[in-house]
């Protein structure tokens, strides 16, 4: 029997078809839905994890490439929750691999989980791999990557990288691109919970989009 197929079993039992379609109506009607809640959704998941445990580290990408191939959105959010379980083993070529999954099926409610966690992680892991990867992403003209490289330090605190985070909002700054213009002003919100002066005197220095400004300022 697949890993997969009693998790399968469990979504399809679960679903809730008018639900599912105000989900989808929510989602601008990208991605299908069974119609599950967070809650029961993850309820469900840690009964199946409990009953027929993680995959192996070897198997971990081949599973969460399976969840990504399933049109239910409930899959890719599963993959997105399993894949922070492994982030005390990732693998210095992971990055490559989580990269496929930001890029494939794209929307914020699936890139902002890889970002500011499992890029998070990844990256502590790899402190090397950031400027690589991340000015990789932000010279790709992929939103999603380069909303990855604003967020991957959103939860850093004061192990914030200033210097690159001013770098890249400095480059994107310009974006027309709402998800860019969001996440410009997020990564600058959250910051500002730790180093509010910095944050006041980093928008007296660029000029952000009214989007931007407005979440960059929430707390300050």
């Amino acid at each position: 029997m697949n890993y997969l197929d009693p998790l399968v079993k469990e979504f399809e039992k679960s679903a809730d078809l008018q639900r599912a379609v105000w989900m989808k109506n929510y989602m601008k009607g990208l991605f299908p839905y069974f119609g599950i809640d967070t809650k029961t959704r993850r309820s469900i998941q840690k009964d199946f994890l409990i009953e027929n445990g993680l995959p192996s580290r070897e198997k971990l990408f081949p599973v969460l490439f399976e969840l990504w191939e399933f049109s239910q959105r409930e899959f890719q959010y599963f993959a997105v929750d399993l894949l922070m379980k492994f982030e005390k083993k990732f693998e210095i070529t992971d990055i490559d691999k989580i990269e496929k999954l930001i890029i494939n099926k794209s929307w914020w409610d699936s890139v902002d989980g890889l970002a500011s966690s499992t890029c998070g992680s990844y990256f502590k892991v790899y402190p090397e791999q950031i400027n690589p990867i991340t000015r990789k992403w932000i010279d790709s003209g992929n939103i999603w990557l380069q909303r990855s490289s604003l967020l991957f330090q959103l939860k850093y605190k004061n192990t914030t990288n200033v210097e690159i985070l001013s770098d890249y909002i400095g480059q994107l700054a310009s974006s027309k691109e709402f998800f860019i213009r969001k996440a410009i002003g997020w990564i600058l919100r959250e910051y500002s919970k730790t180093n509010p002066d910095w944050v006041r005197n980093f928008i007296t220095k660029i000029e952000l989009s009214g989007l931007s400004y407005r979440e960059a300022t929430k707390y300050i």
